[in-house]
């Protein structure tokens, strides 16, 4: 797949690489997408997409914020027919700057849970992350079984953790002030600060790996990023992964907290009939398949099977609140850690 630069893409979409009078005939079978997912495999899905319908795909990619800044200042001139992102905190983020049109979609509907789709139709979770407990059974070997015993004093000096500002922890926060209240999330935050082994630093696998290390004894990191190292060629690498257990939090309670990769149809999206079709392609059976075996990722449509390496893990009780929530909470979210000192 050829990724264009941004005059050789505005060339397409206009239709002004074409042969005279093919033109409209072009237009039909092109697709934008903007997109600030960065994985060689998703290559097979735009591939099999094109495949089964002929459309061409030109495809930016770039970091999230960059892309809904791109959008804005584009305006209604942007090129974009999709936008693709991952968390729903930065879904959020491209509704709220108002780049997202609504979709009505039996398909969509029927295929995807209530609980990863806009409420008004206007950006929808085609695979699911879930944000687990790790732990290093030779330092902790009684782990914590829920997000909020994190902040139990047993655990002080243990917690390695991310930033703050890093998306998931906004995303989870936010879930448990939708869940716990204000009052109950800033005791949380405070309680997780008291029981950090270093100061926030790194991502994921930076924390999965401090605990396997013996660094610190407790992190919570994303399942795809977990099955990517046990998954990994390196044997240092998926025995560093093994020395960890992962524990599924809540599950006498709300369940465990997930997150999305999503997708919109861009407001001013040129080609809307294509775009509303890659999205029904995304919830069918072939793009979930690949979302599972490409990325580590959970397929959200029943009855599609996850990796074998996922599907090992088990089969947890999934929160059932809509993820939407993960947005509108997330300003609160990052005000509260500010408040217990969460860096």
């Amino acid at each position: 797949m050829k990724r264009l630069s941004r005059p050789l893409l505005a060339a397409v979409t206009l239709g002004l690489l074409v042969l005279p009078g093919t033109a409209a005939q072009a237009q039909d079978k092109v697709l934008n997408i903007y997109s600030a997912r960065h994985y060689q495999t998703d290559e097979r899905l735009y591939g099999d997409f094109t495949e089964q319908t002929g459309i061409q795909i030109n495809r930016i990619e770039g970091k999230d914020d960059a892309l809904i800044e791109r959008l804005r200042s584009e305006g209604v001139n942007s090129p974009a027919d999709i936008l693709i992102t991952v968390d729903a905190g930065r879904l959020w983020r491209a509704e709220q700057a108002g780049l997202f049109q609504p979709v009505e979609s039996e398909v969509l509907k029927q295929r995807l849970p209530d609980s990863l789709r806009q409420p008004e139709g206007k950006w929808f979770g085609f695979s699911m992350r879930a944000r687990v407990i790790f732990v290093n059974p030779e330092l902790v070997p009684d782990p914590p079984t829920t997000y909020e015993a994190l902040a139990d004093p047993r655990y002080k000096g243990l917690v390695c953790m991310r930033s703050s500002s890093a998306i998931y922890n906004l995303s989870l926060l936010a879930s448990m002030i939708e869940h716990d209240g204000k009052d109950k999330a800033l005791a949380w935050a405070e309680g997780v600060v008291a029981n950090f082994a270093r100061p926030p630093q790194g991502g994921d696998i930076t924390q999965i790996e401090a605990v396997a290390d013996g660094e610190c004894g407790i992190t919570i990191a994303n399942t795809y990023y977990y099955v990517r190292l046990l998954r990994s060629d390196d044997p240092a690498i998926s025995g560093a992964a093994r020395k960890v257990k992962l524990v599924w939090p809540n599950q006498e309670g709300r369940g465990v907290h997930v997150n999305v990769s999503g997708a919109g149809v861009v407001v001013n999206a040129p080609h809307r009939a294509n775009a509303i079709r890659f999205l029904e392609y995304l919830a069918g059976d072939s793009a979930q398949k690949y979302f599972a075996n490409g990325n580590n990722e959970y397929p959200v449509v029943k009855g599609i099977s996850a990796n074998p390496e996922l599907e090992a893990l088990g089969d947890p009780k999934i929160d059932p609140v809509n993820v939407s929530v993960y947005g509108e909470n997330q300003p609160l979210a990052q005000m509260l850690y500010d408040q217990a000192g969460w860096k």
